[in-house]
């Protein structure tokens, strides 16, 4: 016979039992969901919002999902901002090219109140994507006037073009990856201090200047930009054209088998103004082809890397970080 201490114990199991799976549920019920938002943004009305940016400030919560946005074909003359609070955005032009699908704006530093104000997209929120769209700050010389700014960490932007003068990409912070995009500027247009790869991108100057003016402030700080089987390209007549120069201390630029053409000048680098961060900039090249690949003309304090010392710099490396994070291979076609 089952004592009465037996069914006590028990009944008391069960309820013990019973707290801890209600709990164990509460608790899953607090978490946000992975979940996938999709919203359609259409100048026309034709889809669930009029603006990209209304897309960002009205669509439902993702949790710890994707947004993701897909724009239909158009010009978008709008300003753009993806704050912290929104992560893991998607940005996807609809059209057939890239340039079918545009978010332009002529917004100038000096109107801005400075560069850093001047952006037509500013991305914030971590885990950021784009693809087939453009990004245009359409102001044109006489200003520093951003396209694109980046504070984003594993940011991914394909078959994107970026457009603008000065300062057209300002790949700010985080890690960042640039696949098969077209970039054209002519000043310092791609500048900051993120760890980002531009692989197999094009970079148009369309103006004498400087294509990079990265900004390493410190000496083991984990920023710096890899330019990996990329073209650098430029319009009609246009000459006289830096590889970078540096706008911080300790900036750090690399080229890896990337094809060169005839505006790039011998010397390939240039000083920043009145400084001496000639003496702590890191700039190097390995196996640059095309007219503009001078290799015995650089200047002196430019880097030659060895294949050995250039492997570092590849993207799977450059990019891991304590994660692993590789998102070269994940868009290989």
């Amino acid at each position: 016979m089952i004592s009465p201490d037996f069914w006590r114990f028990r009944a008391v199991f069960l309820f013990v039992l019973a707290l801890g799976a209600a709990g164990a549920a509460g608790l899953a019920a607090s978490r946000p969901a992975r979940r996938t938002i999709r919203v359609v943004v259409a100048a026309n009305g034709s889809g669930d919002f009029r603006t990209v940016q209304e897309a960002i400030d009205h669509a439902p919560a993702e949790g710890r999902g994707r947004l993701i946005i897909a724009i239909r074909p158009g010009v978008y003359r709008e300003r753009v901002k993806i704050p912290q609070t929104r992560p893991r955005v998607t940005l996807v032009g609809l059209g057939k090219d890239p340039s079918d699908t545009t978010i332009t704006y002529n917004m100038s530093a000096k109107a801005a109140g400075g560069t850093f104000f001047s952006s037509t997209v500013d991305v914030q929120g971590a885990g950021f994507e784009a693809s087939n769209l453009t990004i245009e700050n359409s102001y044109g010389p006489g200003s520093q006037a951003v396209a694109l700014a980046v504070q984003s960490d594993r940011a991914v932007l394909r078959n994107c073009r970026l457009i603008g003068w000065q300062d057209t990409l300002y790949a700010e912070s985080g890690r960042q990856y640039y696949d098969r995009c077209f970039i054209r500027g002519a000043v310092d247009f791609i500048f900051g201090d993120a760890r980002a790869v531009f692989d197999r991108c094009t970079i148009e100057s369309g103006g004498r200047g400087y294509v990079t003016a990265e900004g390493r402030a410190v000496a083991n700080g984990p920023g710096g930009y890899v330019f990996y089987h990329s073209r650098l390209t430029a319009t009609a007549g246009v000459s006289h054209v830096y590889l970078g120069r540096p706008w911080r201390r300790y900036a750090r630029v690399i080229y890896l088998d990337c094809w060169m053409g005839g505006q790039i000048l011998p010397v390939g680098w240039e000083n920043w103004h009145g400084t001496d961060y000639d003496k702590t900039a890191w700039f190097a090249e390995y196996h640059s082809t095309g007219p503009g690949a001078h290799s015995g003309e650089r200047v002196p304090w430019a880097k030659k890397l060895t294949k050995a010392e250039a492997a570092r710099f590849l993207p799977r490396m450059f990019l891991a970080g304590k994660d692993g994070w590789n998102p070269a291979d994940s868009g290989r076609p």
